[in-house]
């Protein structure tokens, strides 16, 4: 009986990695970022549920599921100096990307700005060193787009966060994601 219970919870957790993965969408460092798909993402299921292009989709019995398995948030790799929350050069065009799309959305609409690390490192140290690059981030979409200070909302969740199916050690990690909220 035992056995089944285990079988069930691995199920259950499988299912959960698979709803997970379908979420987010991950850039590497080499993709470009599209404003309007930024602003797609970040809108928020309230955005998506509503459907206004015309009256047959309304009613297709399928847009209901595609609106379930549409991405919430993004996550890009942004580079810092080593031990520091000083953005690098070369991600500034994928956060000028995400700005636009940010500015693409109605004035009211709040961003989660969330600093993820690598498991390298102490726990307290990640999770110190991932809040201040989420500031950083939030600080530099303000300073160089004038987006308002009150849209962006810092969060650090150094390693406790990791990509499914990546190691909690592999570079992917180290990024900041975006939530619409």
């Amino acid at each position: 009986m035992t056995w089944r219970f285990a079988l069930a919870g691995l199920i259950l957790a499988s299912l959960a990695f698979l709803a997970q993965a379908q979420t987010e969408i991950h850039y590497s460092a080499s993709q470009r970022v599209e404003p309007t798909e930024v602003a797609r993402i970040l809108a928020g299921s309230a955005n998506r549920a509503v459907k206004t292009r015309s009256l047959r989709l309304l009613d297709d019995p399928t847009a209901a599921v595609q609106a379930a398995e549409a991405p919430s948030s993004l996550s890009i790799p942004v580079r810092f100096g080593f031990d520091s929350a000083e953005i690098l050069p070369d991600a500034r065009a994928q956060l000028d990307a995400v700005a636009a799309g940010i500015k693409l959305l109605p004035n009211g609409q709040s961003i989660v700005v969330e600093g993820h690390t690598d498991a390298t490192g102490s726990d307290t140290y990640n999770l110190s060193l991932s809040q201040r690059r989420a500031e950083s981030v939030r600080n530099y979409l303000v300073r160089v787009h004038g987006i308002e200070f009150r849209r962006l909302t810092p969060a650090g969740f150094g390693e406790y966060r990791p990509i499914a199916g990546i190691d909690p050690y592999a570079a992917e990690n180290r990024r900041v994601q975006f939530r619409g909220s």
